[in-house]
């Protein structure tokens, strides 16, 4: 058998072996269904020592490209394992270009339109905690105790919606905080909102049937929307929320099987829904037999006054499901997020989840209902919201003595993770990010919310959260920087003045 050893790649005898007798088997050099000679006769032939023939046959073997029949030798197999896998002798040859495999209209719809960022931690990304003071050590103490004798109920698949425990922290932390009066068994842990946006319009929903959402509103609920069937109805915001239609003014407009809002601090925009607009949202859904689903985003952030009560906690009997995260509060990788549930709900709602998504992690919401449980979560929200007050105030006087007043935009609330900064009508936001994130600042193009042309303007969100405060004016230059560049690369468009510092 004629191996060439020397062209084999470069290293100990048993590696340059293993090479030459591969290269040879798919090569065609050894035809399949060949015997190999028999290890000390190759041994021999080479100068070698047996053991390192056995060694590379083994190995041979144990890859797939031989066979060993007992007491006649090894033969090579006619079916290497090379033309099943990605790696190996294929790699090495030019890449044939593929047909973009045939997905669905709705597949095509969700890849076409995605606006999930590759990008998710530095300055200035909105929605992103600062994950660097989250009581890692605190946590991490819990999860050991309950690892050092783990329960095996822990351990497997769930089934009823989540850990009793953690639906019991839950329950009284948001009586305290929220004015939410329910019962555990009323709450179902999900892997966050966007699971929890597509069970309920699985369960709730038609296709074809019409949800209401804010506009600019969050990219995901409408991902998950339309991709369950629905068709979706963009109202726009204004300083008290979303704008509810006329009836009378929109007497051909469907009525909605679903309305989707973020009331405690509107996404993107910021405005916290007045208690009028959340009394006539309450009329509206009753009238048409509607679901809201109430996003409760950034609740547990704001820096001045209370927070007027929750929609589900306004009125008895209200036609709403309330929707939470820790993402915000503690950090987006832990996937765990809930909805509250009106009661005829929660046995039909615990069956589907566990049918569709076969939940588990019971571990982690053993530690989570621990760590509520012992009053971590709330000191450690209540030492974020010192934090984040301070590093917004910054933020908002950099932007006002930089650049001006008139660059906040006017729903600017005080609470939430983030500010959007109003650009000139003629300045193009997308280019505005591309530029800032090659020059290591990350933000969000606010014209990527909006469906429709009422109110879009450009502009960003900026979140402050994630970035310490030494950090915050040396990377607000680096936007002034890129605000600046993008505006000379503008036609006809003004300078952009930014005041000294």
């Amino acid at each position: 058998m004629q191996l060439r050893l020397a062209d084999a790649d470069g290293g100990p005898m048993n590696k340059r072996l293993y090479h030459g007798i591969r290269e040879a088997i798919l090569e065609g050099s050894i035809a399949a269904d060949s015997r190999l000679p028999a290890s000390r006769d190759l041994a021999a032939e080479l100068g070698i020592a047996r053991n390192t023939v056995v060694h590379v046959y083994g190995q041979l073997l144990a890859e797939g490209y031989t066979r060993s029949l007992q007491g006649n030798g090894t033969f090579v197999n006619a079916s290497q394992p090379d033309s099943y896998l990605a790696s190996g002798r294929q790699s090495r040859r030019a890449p044939v270009p593929q047909p973009r495999p045939a997905l669905s209209a709705r597949g095509a719809a969700i890849v076409d339109g995605v606006s999930a960022s590759p990008y998710q931690w530095g300055a200035f990304m909105p929605g992103v905690p600062d994950l660097t003071e989250f009581p890692h050590k605190k946590f991490g103490r819990i999860f050991s105790a309950l690892w050092r004798n783990p329960a095996p109920d822990l351990l497997t698949y769930a089934y009823g919606g989540g850990l009793p425990a953690l639906r019991e922290a839950l329950a009284q932390h948001l009586a305290l905080t929220r004015s939410i009066d329910c019962d555990p068994d009323q709450i179902l842990i999900t892997e966050g909102s966007h699971q929890a946006i597509d069970l309920a319009t699985r369960i709730l929903g038609e296709a074809g049937e019409t949800a209401w959402v804010e506009d600019p509103g969050y990219w995901g609920a409408r991902t998950v929307l339309q991709a369950n069937g629905l068709h979706t109805v963009h109202l726009p915001v204004d300083e008290e929320g979303m704008r509810l239609p006329d009836a009378d003014a929109a007497p051909g407009m469907a009525p909605p099987r679903f309305i989707f809002v973020t009331p405690s601090h509107q996404y993107p925009l910021g405005p916290v829904m007045s208690l009028a607009r959340r009394r006539q949202l309450l009329a509206v859904a009753r009238r048409h037999g509607s679901w809201i689903i109430e996003d409760d985003y950034d609740s547990e952030f704001r820096f001045s006054g209370r927070p007027i009560a929750s929609l589900l906690g306004l009125e008895p009997d209200a036609p709403v499901i309330y929707m939470g995260t820790f993402s915000k509060t503690l950090y987006p990788g832990l996937r765990v997020g809930y909805l509250v549930l009106p009661k005829p709900l929660t046995a039909a709602f615990q069956a589907a989840h566990a049918e569709l998504y076969r939940e588990g992690h019971l571990m982690t919401h053993a530690a989570l209902a621990t760590f509520i449980a012992e009053g971590h979560y709330a000191a450690h929200i209540r030492r974020m919201r010192m934090l984040y007050a301070r590093r917004r105030a910054m933020l908002v006087n950099l932007i006002e003595r930089r650049l001006g007043p008139d660059w906040l935009h006017r729903d600017a609330s005080l609470a939430g993770l983030h500010l959007v900064l109003t650009l000139p009508s003629h300045m193009d936001d997308l280019r505005v990010v591309e530029v800032a994130r090659r020059k290591g600042v990350l933000t969000r193009a606010l014209s990527r919310y909006y469906v429709g042309a009422e109110g879009r303007r450009p502009g960003l969100l900026l979140g402050y959260a994630c970035v310490p405060e030494h950090d915050i004016a040396r990377k607000f230059e680096v936007l002034l920087e890129s605000l600046a560049e993008v505006a000379r690369m503008t036609p006809a468009a003004p300078a952009v003045a930014a005041q000294p510092a």
